[in-house]
């Protein structure tokens, strides 16, 4: 798993929108979990990051840093 640290994500509203897009754009589930302003989403090696990144930044939030 890839795990990308997001800002802003604050509730469980913010995780089912980046879960969502993700689901549209790649057509897999993420783990996407909200915590005080930040956040971690967890999606699978073989998912693009380049379309994890567009697909968190489309949903309103931004990327910190991605580590494998």
């Amino acid at each position: 798993m890839r795990t990308y640290k997001v800002t802003g994500m604050t509730c469980g509203g913010c995780e089912a929108a980046v879960s969502r897009a993700i689901r549209q754009r790649l057509g897999e589930d993420a783990s996407v979990e909200a915590d005080a302003g930040k956040g971690e989403v967890r999606v699978s090696e073989s998912a693009d990051p380049q379309i994890v990144v567009f697909a968190i930044d489309s949903a309103g939030y931004a990327v910190e840093s991605v580590s494998d």
